[in-house]
C-alpha cells in the first residue's frame, strides 16, 4: 500500500517541505510538498536525493561492542585533548545533548557554520522577494535553489539584482542585472546599498566581511549549507576556519557527529590519534575513521531544526528503527 508522509528536507538550511513516499512501508521516493509555505510544491535535486542516505544506511553491526570501543578510547586520553565536532545536520536536541556532554566529561565542543556567524535580525525569504534591490553573494539560484526562486521573484515584480560569483560560470548571473567576480570588500564598497536592499551570502573571504555585511543599512540573509546550523548557532559559537585548523592541530581524539569533515577543510587528518564517527551512512569522514558507530539517519528519528530565517521546523519519524540516535549513545556514553 502506498504511503504518504510529510517531514523537511535536510540537505540546506532553506527548510523545504517533503513528502516521503512509503510503498508496504518501505521507503521508495519523495515528491514535492505542495502546501509547505517554504517551497510551495518545489523540490531541488539535493531535496528529491534526500533519501539517498537512508537507502544506502550501514548494515548490521555490533553498536553496544562499538560504544564501549568509544568509551575506552575517550577514558584512555586526557579530557583536554578530546574533541566534539557537531554539526549543521544535528537536530536542536542533538547539538543540546551533544554541548552538555562535552561540559560534563570537560571536552573541547566545537561547531562550524561555512565560516559565517549569527544575525540577530534577518531577512525573510519574503523580503527578498519584495526588495527593490537584491545583492547576491554565492550562487544561491544553484546552491540553494528555493532561496533562489526568491530571487526570480523579485526579479518579476521589478528588483534590480546584482550577482557576485566565484566564476563566471554562476548560474545566479542568468537574471542579475550586474555581475562581479571581485572580492566581497570590494563588492560591497562598490554598490549601492540602501534600507530598501536585501543582501543574501552563502560565503565569505574572511571574518571581516561579516563585520562589514553587519554593518550594512538593510537586510541580510546568510545561507548556510547544513540545516540546523542556524539552530546550531544559538547553542554553541561557531569557530572561523582558521580557529577550526588551529583546534584540528590541537586535538589528539576526534568525536565527528554525523557529518563529512575531511572534506571540508584544508587539514591533514592522518595527524590526529583517533577519529570516532557517530553517522547513518558512509561518506569521507568514516572512510578514515578508526571507529564508525552507525546511528538513525533523519527519517527514522523526531526533532526540530531552525532554518535560515529563524523559524523552528519540527519533524517526525517516517520509519521506524532499531538503530540508537545520538542522544541514545551519549546517555550509555555518561
Amino acid at each position: 500500500m502506498l504511503e504518504i508522509k510529510h517531514t523537511l528536507c535536510p540537505s540546506c538550511s532553506v527548510g523545504c517541505g517533503l513528502n516521503v513516499v512509503l510503498n508496504d512501508g518501505e521507503i521508495v521516493g519523495t515528491f514535492p510538498y505542495k502546501r509547505h509555505p517554504v517551497n510551495a510544491g518545489k523540490n531541488c535535486l539535493n531535496g528529491r536525493n534526500s533519501i539517498d542516505c537512508y537507502l544506502n544506511k550501514f548494515g548490521d553491526v555490533d553498536v553496544s561492542k562499538l560504544i564501549s570501543e568509544v568509551s575506552k578510547e575517550l577514558d584512555g586520553v586526557e579530557a583536554s585533548d578530546v574533541t566534539l565536532l557537531c554539526s549543521g545536520n544535528n537536530s536542536l536536541e542533538e547539538i543540546e545533548a551533544i554541548a552538555k556532554f562535552g561540559e560534563s566529561k570537560n571536552y573541547n565542543v566545537a561547531f562550524y557554520a561555512d565560516n559565517l556567524k549569527n544575525f540577530s535580525d534577518v531577512a525573510s525569504y519574503d523580503d527578498i522577494a519584495g526588495a527593490n534591490k537584491v545583492f547576491v553573494i554565492g550562487d544561491i539560484l544553484y546552491e540553494n535553489p528555493l532561496i533562489g526562486r526568491r530571487i526570480v521573484h523579485a526579479k518579476q515584480n521589478g528588483a534590480e539584482i546584482y550577482a557576485l560569483g566565484k566564476t563566471e560560470k554562476s548560474v545566479t548571473f542568468s537574471i542579475a542585472d550586474k555581475t562581479y567576480n571581485t572580492s566581497i570588500d570590494e563588492f560591497l564598497s562598490s554598490c549601492e546599498i540602501d534600507n530598501s536592499s536585501v543582501v543574501v551570502f552563502n560565503y565569505v573571504d574572511s571574518q571581516d566581511d561579516l563585520i562589514k555585511i553587519e554593518e550594512l543599512d538593510c537586510k541580510v540573509l546568510p545561507v548556510f549549507s547544513k540545516s540546523n546550523s542556524k539552530g546550531a548557532l544559538d547553542i554553541i559559537d561557531a569557530k572561523s576556519l582558521d580557529e577550526m585548523i588551529d583546534m584540528f592541530e590541537n586535538t589528539q581524539v576526534l568525536v565527528v557527529f554525523d557529518d563529512d569533515v575531511t572534506c571540508e577543510f584544508d587539514f591533514d587528518f592522518t595527524k590526529l590519534s583517533k577519529i570516532i564517527t557517530f553517522a547513518s551512512c558512509e561518506n569521507n569522514t568514516t572512510k578514515m575513521s578508526d571507529i564508525t558507530v552507525p546511528i538513525k539517519t533523519w527519517l527514522e528519528k523526531d526533532g526540530s531544526f531552525v532554518n535560515s530565517m529563524g523559524d523552528v521546523q519540527t519533524f517526525s519519524t517516517i520509519v521506524d528503527s532499531d538503530e540508537l540516535g545520538i542522544i541514545e549513545i551519549i546517555d550509555k556514553l555518561n
